[in-house]
């Protein structure tokens, strides 16, 4: 008699605060027999929502993939194969930036049921907790979610530049100066204010403010690292003054552009 099919349930698992864990993310831990989990998901809380589950750390760290995106595959379906209900639990939202429609894709190839729960993306949520909305109605009415994996190209620049609103770029740290570059080069004006979140939802969460051509001295000075959020647009102004060292950075930047000639 052939064993029946297990499942894979993609889990978000937000920015990291595991009070913004879903409903859906909770059931779907307390369900699991095996959970993937990331560096980015907030793991801590495995022991309390998943004990009886096996756990497997297939964390990924900049410039660092200890298990290739198509083992971590394999895993899911073998595993779902063997009848586990398999748990992929991520940081953010599996569908952003997340290799989500990957896994999802090799696991209807391989005859896998496969369902999503989707998580709160860092993307908003931890511009949010600093302060710092990604749409203001007379500010920005539309927002773009950026990849910081590789520099622009010169198309990509030109049409962020030349879009307005807010771009938010993920990952984005050690291109920095590349892609600020590049948005000057294409027009987009020096004295736009860039907010850096680190660590959000964190002890340790920190931003970082400037502008577009001040950032990258700023960043460095400051000692940015991964993982962080990167704001760039006028909705940076909105910065909470319960972070009184990010104001007085931005009026620094503020002040800097409108001497520029």
């Amino acid at each position: 008699m052939t064993a029946p099919v297990g499942s894979v349930v993609l889990v978000g698992g937000g920015p990291g605060d595991p009070d913004l864990l879903t409903v859906g993310a909770v059931r779907a831990l307390q369900d699991a027999d095996v959970v993937l989990y990331d560096r980015l998901a907030p793991y801590a809380v495995l022991d309390e929502l998943a004990p009886q589950a096996e756990l497997v750390d297939v964390g990924k760290r900049p410039g660092h993939h200890a298990i290739p995106q198509e083992e971590i595959e394999r895993l899911l379906i073998e595993r779902a194969l063997a009848g586990a209900r398999v748990v992929r639990f991520k940081g953010g939202d599996p569908f952003v930036f997340g290799r989500g429609g990957e896994e999802a894709a090799a696991c209807h190839a391989a005859g896998v049921p496969v369902r999503v729960i989707p998580g709160v993306t860092s993307a908003i949520s931890v511009p949010a907790t600093a302060g710092i909305p990604v749409t203001h109605r007379s500010l920005s009415r539309l927002f773009t979610v950026v990849s910081g994996h590789a520099p622009l190209s010169a198309a990509e620049a030109e049409h962020l530049a030349g879009l307005g609103g807010t771009i938010i770029v993920l990952m984005g740290v050690s291109n920095l100066p590349s892609i600020s570059a590049a948005l000057m080069r294409h027009g987009m004006p020096q004295g736009t204010p860039v907010a850096i979140v680190e660590r959000g939802f964190t002890a340790a969460q920190r931003t970082t403010v400037s502008d577009l051509a001040g950032i990258r001295e700023a960043a460095d000075a400051a000692g940015v690292h991964s993982p962080a959020v990167i704001v760039i647009g006028e909705v940076v102004r909105l910065v909470q003054e319960r972070d009184p060292e990010a104001v007085a950075l931005l009026a620094d930047a503020t002040a800097r552009a409108g001497d520029a000639p």
